[in-house]
Parts: structure tokens; C-alpha cells; sequence
């Protein structure tokens, strides 16, 4: 055998049905599985699902045996699995993970989880192992490959493919001496693995936060290891001996000291908290030409180490270690970040003094930095890390109909109101009543990228006028049946949620719109109505008799307005009326407005325009809006409130706010649909 195969044995785990399977002869055989922290094995769902129901119910029906030891344990997540127990699925799709608890395996080898996803610029050498009942009987079995591609969240690999009785078994990196992937099953020509990372995955099922303690233990086990004095082989030192002399960043046994300290700290409320710190290490260690934004979904203060400790910068790559400087920067950032937010603590000071005595070899300035930030009351120049705030914002981008009656549509985030990077789309589109389901997931990534901590990340909603009139605000990310949770209030209630018109960036922004964002940045702001006949409806004998108001009078009206002025509208404003008066405002150069989305009619305009008024001038300028209205839509939408306290904001009901700086990035041309053969004829 050789050192990874030595230790990879230890971990891997025969899976069967718990009556039956122990002796390696029974049919009941059902997979292959490895221990990733004491009591945790992982496997493949489809393996575990050849225990039918009480598998699905929780019930301790996984047969375990290892290194002659037997035990029984029960699935704690699982993605996919089936909505009932009694169901079976038609297919697997990944990530096709189960997590098995076994309280009775406490004292076990634990194989070494790669903390980065798959970069293959090069095939890499893996070997894959597993328990195989190919010869007839069951035993153990490995081979060596290449993974040559990831694609459709596959890890592909070649020259080799996983026997019968694998999947659910280790694929490892020959090369760095880690765990990179899952055997799943084999094609024609080449074999497919789940990448180790699509362990993601699961944070987001029902009890995924267990993850959290799983990865902590997983670290603290390989730190005991390597820190044991028994002269037994562990999993860093071999990734010591296999790494080249000449490498630059923190080596395998620094990085386990740090990831043993790192996970007695509080866990990241979600990838955004920790890839804000990301960005702002790349920031300061990369040359400004490398300062791209490479989307990733860690869930672990490990995971942010795994993006920095191999960085490269061509630049200044021959001056200074990269790697090195990154990770000891980012390290003080989360003892930063997480002092912030939870207080001192023995493990704070603890990762604290590690940095302070481990951080010697970086570079100067960076050693400035880290003091700095370890202990900020020290007078020195400012801070690395920026006012706390989201990491990002979230643009939604609609098209108008490209495709019949489809909608196109992209989710993309904006990094300080100028960087774009898309996370999801369809340029074919979907129906308008299909919008809100096909984009709560797509939403929800994109949000959990964006938020950084408590600081949440707006929603942008970039539409054609024809569509200033749908819900966005209104639009729950949770199931319906879901009353608390993160998603469980609608979009509006939980975070900013504001329009803006796609049409408007043909060209650089006109003088009035950049005038007049000026000015409803700095304040007052004051109501204008969108259109001359409101205030007053038809149902009221004592509104005064009004003439209907052309597009080019709503143009020179707008025009006219003073600086600070909010069109405000007590209707709908995606159709007729509404719609041209809100094209003249918009010409004019508004950058802010109020209305309602829902269809049905008013009779409380004027008291609409009143309290639209109080709001405006309660907010002051254009920043000031945000939190009032937030505020006004959770207490419209408290359908338990008193009927006088709901009464009194039932005019917040389906508000919808245009908010619109001439300085964010041009928007996409959108799509157009290709002309039917002749149409140009015609």
C-alpha cells in the first residue's frame, strides 16, 4: 500500500443493512462510505436509500462496519431525497450526498476533506477507493486515474472507473493528499464524482447547520493527530512530504493549526460574511489588474483559507509570498469580525496570539496591518477592512417579452454599486406568473453571497416599464407553509427592495437626472403627484373638477418641479395613464417615486398622497427612505395587528419606490427575439 492508501483504509466504511451484510457474502451490501469526523461518515443518498422508508425516517438502519468493528447509524441530511419516506426516486441528481451519524464510532481514523473546490487546469492524479463485491466477495478495492474536467457539477475522471460497490467511496488528490470528491458511477468512457465542495449543499436542508459542528470536529480530529507525539502517520504530515519544497503560502502544517483555532470561533452566518473578507484581502495583497471577483459558496472561516493560500499575482509574484501574506491577513480579519460581533473569548485570543507568533515571514507592511487589526485601539494608518456593510447588492434583471410570452431574466451581484458578476439566467425567460417560483432560488444565492453577517444585501429589480407594476417586494423566498426564517418574510420586509428602469441607460445620464439626484441626495423631499387629477378620486363628491393631464404637460410640469420633488402615484402604473406619466417623469430626469402595484381601485388617493408626504419628509434625502419603508412594510403586512394599527398603515399596502442613481452600471441591452422567416417582408 502506499501512505495515502494506509491512511484512506482506516476511514472507509462498509454500508449495508444492519441485520445482515456483516460477513462480506450477503446480497445485503448496499455502498461504501468514510468517516470525515468522529461519528460522521458521508456517503452517497443512493447507497443509503437501498434501506427503503426507515432510512428516510431517521430511524438507525444504516449498517456500518470498519476495521472489523460494527455499528448502526441513521441519516441526518440528505440531498436529494424523497418528499415522503415511502417514495422512491426515478433518479439521483447531485450532489447526491447523505450525512450518517454513528454515536458508537467515536474513536476512528477520519480521512482529510480538501477545504477548496476542483481548479483542473491539468488532469490531476487521483486514486479512488471503495468496498467492491466485483470478485464475489466483499473487500476493499482502489484504483488510480486522472480527473480531467468539472462539469455540470460532476468531477469527471478517466483511465479508470469505479467497480460495483464504490460509489459512495473516497476520490483523493494525489498530488495535495486530500479528499476531493465522492465515486457516484460511471459513463461509456469516464467516471463521475461529486466534488467534496458540493458538501455546501447541505447547509441549505432542514438541520443543515449540524455541519458546523461536523467540519469543527473534523478539524480538531486531524489537529490532535498531527499534534499526537504517537509516531503514527496522519494526513498533514503526508501532505508535508508531498508538497514540492519550493512552494510559497502557509504549508499543510501551519494550515491545520489555523483551522483547529478557527473552528472553535463562531461559524459564518453564510458565504457572503466570509468571501467579504476574501475580497477585501484580494484587494489589498493583488496587484489592481487581478482584482476580479471569483464567486464561491463557502460556509466555513477554513474554506475563505482555502481561496487565498495558493493566490497568484504575476505582477508581484517574484517580490513577495501571496499566499502567505493573504492568509495571516485574513486570519486577523476574522479575529476582527468576529470580535465585533460576539465579543472576546478564549478562542479569539487564542487564534490572536497564534497569528502574532506565526506571522513573522510576511511581508512588512501586512505584519502593520495585523497589528493593527488584532488590537485596532493602537494608533497607525486606517484600517484594512472597510465600513461594515453588505458584501454586495443583488440586481434582478427582467426583460421585456422576448420569446412570446417569456420573460428573460438574469440575477447578478453588484459590488459597490459599479462591479458586476452574474450568478444565474435564462435568456430564454419564463411566463410573468412563473417569475416569482423559478427565481426564489436563484434569489436566495445570490442574497446568501451578497448579505455579509447582519449586513443584508438590497434587491435591485431592474424592469421595462411594462412590469414596474409586479411584486417584487411582496415575492417570499420561503415555502409557503414556512412562518419564520430567514426567508420567511417577504423581500421587502426583510431587506431594501427598490425598481429601477431598464430603458433609461441607452446613453450617459441627462443633465435633469443627474441635477435632480443631487439634489434627493441632500434633501428635503417633497411630493409631486404623477399625475394632475391626483389628489381626488371619482368616488368623492368634493374633489374639484380635474382635466385629464397630456404626456407632453406631465413632461414640462416635471421639468418644472423643484429639486427634491417625488412623483407619487395612488394606482398602478405599468399600463395606460399611469405608465406615460411615469415615461414623462422619467425623461424629465426623476430618480425617485411612490406607488401602489396592486390592481385593485382606491378611494383613499388623497389620504395616499398625505401620508406619502410624511414619509418623504420623515426620510429627509434618498438614503433616509429605506429603513421607514421597511418598516412600514412589515406592520402593513402584520395581518395579527390590531384593526386600528393596521388600519392606520394600510395605505403602505403593495408600495412599491423607485430608486434610480445615474451612477450604477448600464444595464444589458436586453434580448430580442429573432424576426419569423418573412417578417422583414411584410
Amino acid at each position: 500500500m502506499s501512505a495515502l492508501d494506509a491512511l484512506v483504509r482506516p476511514a472507509l466504511v462498509r454500508i449495508s443493512d444492519p441485520a445482515d451484510g456483516y460477513d462480506g457474502r450477503s446480497d445485503r451490501y448496499w455502498g461504501t462510505g468514510f468517516f470525515i469526523a468522529p461519528g460522521w461518515l458521508l456517503t452517497c443518498a443512493h447507497v443509503v436509500a437501498k434501506g427503503g422508508s426507515a432510512v428516510w425516517r431517521g430511524e438507525r438502519a444504516v449498517g456500518v462496519t470498519w476495521q472489523g468493528a460494527t455499528a448502526t447509524g441513521e441519516v441526518v441530511l440528505a440531498k436529494p431525497r424523497p418528499d415522503l419516506p415511502e417514495r422512491e426516486l426515478a433518479r439521483w441528481d447531485f450532489p447526491d450526498l447523505a450525512l450518517v451519524r454513528v454515536p458508537d464510532a467515536r474513536d476512528v481514523s477520519c480521512v482529510r476533506l480538501s477545504e477548496r473546490p476542483p481548479v483542473i487546469t491539468r488532469p490531476i492524479p487521483v486514486s479512488l477507493h471503495g468496498w467492491s463485491r466485483q470478485t464475489g466477495t466483499v473487500g476493499i478495492r482502489q484504483a488510480v486515474g486522472e480527473a480531467h474536467a468539472v462539469d455540470g457539477g460532476a468531477l469527471l475522471m478517466r483511465w479508470t472507473l469505479p467497480v460495483e460497490g464504490l460509489s459512495g467511496g473516497p476520490v483523493v488528490d494525489l498530488g495535495r493528499g486530500a479528499v476531493i470528491g465522492l465515486n457516484k458511477g460511471r459513463g461509456k468512457d469516464e467516471g463521475a464524482a461529486v466534488p467534496i465542495t458540493a458538501l455546501r449543499e447541505l447547509y441549505d436542508v432542514p438541520g443543515g447547520e449540524i455541519l458546523h459542528e461536523v467540519m469543527r470536529d473534523h478539524d480538531r480530529h486531524h489537529l490532535a493527530r498531527y499534534r499526537s507525539l504517537s509516531g503514527d502517520s496522519d494526513w498533514t504530515r503526508e501532505q508535508i512530504r508531498l508538497r514540492p519544497p519550493t512552494t510559497q503560502g502557509v504549508g499543510p502544517g501551519r494550515r491545520i493549526h489555523l483551522y483547529g483555532r478557527l473552528a472553535e470561533l463562531p461559524p459564518p452566518a453564510g458565504p457572503g460574511e466570509v468571501m467579504h473578507l476574501v475580497d477585501e484581502v484580494k484587494r489589498r495583497v493583488l496587484h489592481e489588474d487581478f482584482h476580479s471577483v471569483l464567486e464561491a459558496d463557502p460556509r466555513t472561516w477554513r474554506e475563505g483559507v482555502g481561496l487565498l493560500h495558493e493566490l497568484r499575482d504575476p505582477v508581484r509574484e517574484a517580490r513577495q509570498d501571496l499566499g502567505l501574506n493573504a492568509v495571516f491577513l485574513y486570519a486577523a480579519m476574522v479575529v476582527r469580525h468576529v470580535t465585533a460581533l460576539h465579543g472576546e473569548s478564549p478562542a479569539v485570543t487564542s487564534l490572536a496570539d497564534w497569528i502574532t507568533d506565526e506571522a513573522m515571514d510576511a511581508h512588512r507592511a501586512i505584519r502593520q496591518e495585523i497589528a493593527q487589526l488584532l488590537t485596532p485601539e493602537r494608533p497607525g494608518a486606517a484600517v484594512t477592512v472597510r465600513e461594515p456593510r453588505a458584501r454586495a447588492d443583488v440586481l434582478l434583471e427582467i426583460d421585456s417579452l422576448a420569446y412570446g410570452t417569456r420573460h428573460p431574466w438574469r440575477v447578478k451581484l453588484l459590488f459597490d454599486g459599479h462591479t458586476i458578476n452574474p450568478v444565474a439566467g435564462d435568456d430564454v425567460g419564463v411566463e410573468r406568473d412563473e417569475l416569482e417560483a423559478t427565481l426564489r432560488a436563484p434569489l436566495v444565492r445570490a442574497l446568501s453571497l451578497g448579505d455579509s453577517g447582519e449586513h443584508l444585501a438590497a434587491v435591485e429589480a431592474v424592469l421595462p416599464l411594462e412590469l414596474f407594476d409586479l411584486p417584487v417586494d411582496g415575492w417570499r423566498l420561503a415555502p409557503d407553509d414556512e412562518l419564520f426564517g430567514e426567508h420567511a418574510l417577504t423581500l421587502g420586509q426583510s431587506r431594501t427592495v427598490v425598481i429601477r428602469p431598464a430603458g433609461r441607460r441607452a446613453g450617459p445620464p441627462s443633465h435633469e437626472w443627474l441635477k435632480r439626484w443631487r439634489a434627493a441626495e441632500h434633501g428635503p423631499l417633497r411630493v409631486i403627484p404623477l399625475r394632475a387629477e391626483v389628489p381626488g378620486t371619482e368616488q368623492d363628491p368634493h374633489a374639484p373638477h380635474l382635466r385629464r393631464e397630456t404626456p407632453r404637460q406631465a413632461f414640462a410640469r416635471f421639468l418644472d418641479a423643484e429639486g427634491g420633488a417625488v412623483p407619487v402615484y395612488c394606482g398602478r402604473i405599468g399600463s395606460g395613464d399611469g405608465r406615460r406619466a411615469m415615461a414623462a417623469a422619467l425623461a424629465a430626469g426623476h430618480p425617485l417615486a411612490l406607488w401602489r402595484t396592486d390592481p385593485h381601485p382606491h378611494a383613499d388617493c388623497a389620504d395616499f398622497h398625505e401620508q406619502a408626504g410624511l414619509l418623504l419628509a420623515e426620510a429627509a434625502k434618498a438614503e433616509g427612505l429605506h429603513r421607514p419603508l421597511r418598516t412600514l412594510r412589515i406592520r402593513a403586512g402584520d395581518e395579527e395587528a390590531d384593526p386600528r394599527e393596521r388600519s392606520a398603515h394600510a395605505w403602505a399596502e403593495n408600495l412599491a419606490v423607485l430608486f434610480d442613481p445615474p451612477d450604477r452600471p448600464p444595464h444589458d441591452p436586453p434580448l430580442q427575439a429573432p424576426p419569423m422567416l418573412g417578417e422583414g417582408d411584410r
